[in-house]
């Protein structure tokens, strides 16, 4: 039972990794992307800003598709809800980011003007929209979701999923999340460009993380006044992996304060990740963008644990049947598919670690303007 309930935290705090990685790795493609009108004015200066991530974007998604399938196989039933009840977002998502590698491969295919700025234009569109969609959930999911299940298990959807979009608070969460991504792709721009690609990255990239960083004080702020949940009684962290039959739940402004009145040590993460969003910039203003772009990183962690500090054990509360909400306790899997899911991942995520270093390593140093241009078909 112990090993169980293990097996439960381990891999909520592996969520918290794996979702981390994807802002960090993806969100600096998609900076790069969502800066590539801007960074650069001819059509030589963006074609060097892509080549800065062609060898590495593609490899970078496998952080998109571990964060998916963690959660399929750890936590099936958030998975299944999750993805019902923001599935128009989700296929916005998707067609956003099916839009990236045919631009990759189309940009450079034929030299005219028009096409190229055509396809520039997608690099912008599927570089912001990801991040302010990957934002915005984690702003729906703190504020609840409308759903509930029946007596059989069946899920159904309540209210509106544009309200879900769009009402301010997401809205906050999707531009904190977008800032978050240019400061990286113009600490990125800075490491491996020259010039005035790099020097223009750079004036994008330091208000962007001072502003992430305004925006994630706002939201500590606001966060206080939003309609947290709790459990009224207590609760069996081993309970079956139902959201039926479960212990209550309140809602109650303030109550995603709980655990860090309970637990003061966890004050250290929203510290952390304020400090990666101010100093970060400071770093990148100081022409130091290897210290900028660690320091985003960092942001990236201390935004994602804050956000899961504040919400342990719950992962997706429902707002029209709390006692349905979604929790670390009542969505996962079995022990014995969290226990292998485990070895696995002790197994391969190291290895995704190590040759993503290795491959940055292999790519380090400026990217050229004239071996790009030398290049004819490349990007």
């Amino acid at each position: 039972m112990e090993l169980y309930i293990a097996l439960k935290v381990i891999w909520a705090v592996l969520l918290g990794v794996l979702l981390s990685g994807l802002g960090i790795m993806v969100g600096m493609d998609m900076g790069v992307g969502a800066l590539l009108r801007f960074v650069g004015r001819t059509d030589a200066e963006r074609r060097t800003a892509l080549a800065v991530i062609g060898p590495h974007w593609d490899g970078n998604q496998v952080w998109f598709i571990l964060g998916g399938g963690a959660i399929f196989a750890a936590f099936p039933t958030l998975y299944a809800t999750s993805f019902s009840t923001f599935y128009v977002v989700m296929i916005l998502l998707l067609f956003s980011m099916i839009m990236r590698p045919v631009a990759f491969e189309y940009r450079s295919k034929v030299d005219a003007r028009r096409w190229r700025a055509t396809w520039d234009w997608a690099f912008l569109i599927s570089g912001a929209l990801p991040m302010i969609i990957y934002g915005a959930a984690f702003g729906n999911v703190l504020q609840g979701v409308g759903f509930h299940f029946s007596w059989d298990g069946q899920y159904y959807q309540d209210g509106s999923f544009i309200w879900y979009l769009l009402n301010p608070f997401a809205v906050m969460c999707g531009v904190l999340s977008l800032a978050l991504a240019v400061h990286q792709g113009g600490a990125m721009l800075m490491i491996r460009g020259e010039g005035p690609i790099a020097e223009r990255a750079r004036r994008y990239a330091v208000p962007a993380g001072l502003l992430a960083a305004a925006l994630f004080a706002i939201g500590g702020v606001w966060v206080r006044f939003i309609k947290g949940f709790a459990y009224t009684a207590p609760v069996n962290p081993a309970m079956p992996a139902t959201p039926l039959g479960g212990p209550s739940v309140a809602m109650r402004a303030g109550a995603w304060m709980d655990n860090f009145h309970q637990h003061p040590v966890l004050w250290l993460l929203p510290a952390v990740g304020l400090l990666g969003m101010v100093a970060g910039p400071l770093a990148l203003a100081a022409r130091k963008p290897i210290l900028g772009w660690w320091l985003g990183a960092l942001a990236w962690i201390g935004t994602i644990f804050t956000t899961g500090a504040a919400m342990f054990p719950f992962l997706m509360p429902s707002t029209t049947a709390p006692a349905q909400s979604l929790t670390v306790w009542n969505a996962s899997g079995s022990a014995y598919n969290l226990g292998w899911m485990l070895a696995f991942a002790l197994v391969f995520v190291p290895i995704i670690l190590s040759y993503t270093a290795w491959a940055f390593r292999v790519m380090r140093g400026k990217v050229k303007t004239e071996s790009v241009i030398a290049n004819d078909h490349s990007y």
